[in-house]
């Protein structure tokens, strides 16, 4: 994939100072440092693409863990603000463990992605390719593990499997436009969260911000489109398993109630939730950033000096 020349990438072109009068002591790496690690992810991910496919499948299924688990917490919950607490916490350690882990989940590529076409260090064909590989690798990730789910029943029949049926008639009920809404909230509160770990220096700060993110879109009952492949395929393979689960309105293809017509509609808004609300800011401040603020490895920044237990999104 063709990429600009590194004499042109702004993260190598000048050092920055280390000045503590204007460094906030309280501020672990500046904007200007945090989007140069960030966009530095997303060229590792483009140089080895087998590799980031792999890490989409494992991320997937990650994501995978977290429907299942904030399905099984909220069965039976009548009341519906409690009922999204307890989903919301349930769901928050599937993106720390993508993050702590090295796994890949498509939304943080399309932040990550795009700022690094804003620093004009990835083409915007390379980030086609990035978001295609990424998504790819998530949905093959989330469904082979809700069909794993369905198929194994027991538990996940009955009241779970009403449960299931429920949230995805809802998720695909809702008009266009509150869906790809809700979808651009999903990925401001994911990928601010996202943005954020990296920034910090902590284990415990970037454990607390990676928890926030899935838990506050999950909470806030918005649209996230790997999510949803859980969400949505759990009831139909359920329903397709065990002539015992309900069936419901979900189909898999472009009607009103399909699972495709959702993956495009939030997949969507996810993107325009990540780019223009969480990758753009950023990046203006950054640029904006007086250039003293001490970065990584003592005022120095290079993409090849990350820290060691820094995760590759």
């Amino acid at each position: 994939m063709s990429q600009p020349a590194a004499a042109a990438d702004p993260c190598l072109a000048e050092p920055p100072i280390t000045d503590r009068s204007i460094e906030d002591p309280f501020e672990p790496l500046s904007v200007a440092a945090m989007v140069c690690r960030i966009a530095s992810m997303a060229l590792q991910k483009s140089a080895h693409p087998w590799a980031f496919l792999m890490r989409s499948v494992v991320g997937g299924a990650m994501v995978g863990f977290g429907t299942l688990l904030s399905l099984v917490v909220s069965t039976g919950v009548s009341t519906p603000g409690i009922a999204s607490l307890l989903m919301g916490l349930a769901f928050g350690m599937s993106f720390v463990l993508i993050l702590v882990s090295g796994m890949s989940l498509i939304t943080a590529d399309m932040a990550a992605g795009f700022l690094a076409v804003l620093q004009r260090r990835l083409s915007w064909r390379g980030y086609l390719r990035l978001l295609v590989i990424g998504a790819a690798g998530n949905l093959v990730g989330a469904l082979v593990f809700v069909t794993v789910c369905a198929a194994a029943g027991g538990p996940y029949l009955g009241t779970f499997a009403g449960r299931a049926a429920t949230v995805g008639v809802e998720k695909t009920g809702q008009p266009f436009w509150t869906a790809f809404l809700l979808a651009v909230l999903c990925t401001w509160f994911l990928q601010t969260a996202m943005c954020l770990y990296y920034k910090a220096r902590s284990d415990v700060a970037r454990m607390g911000f990676a928890f926030y993110g899935p838990s506050a879109f999950v909470m806030g009952g918005t649209q996230h489109v790997i999510a949803n492949v859980g969400f949505l395929g759990l009831p139909m393979l359920l329903s397709a398993f065990h002539s015992s689960a309900p069936h419901t309105a979900i189909g898999w293809g472009l009607g009103s109630h399909g699972l495709l017509t959702n993956i495009c509609v939030t997949g969507a808004g996810n993107l325009v939730g990540g780019t223009f609300f969480v990758a753009v800011p950023f990046f203006l401040i950054g640029q904006l950033q007086p250039r003293g603020i001490a970065d990584v490895g003592g005022g120095k920044w290079s993409p090849t000096a990350l820290p060691r237990d820094t995760a590759v999104l």
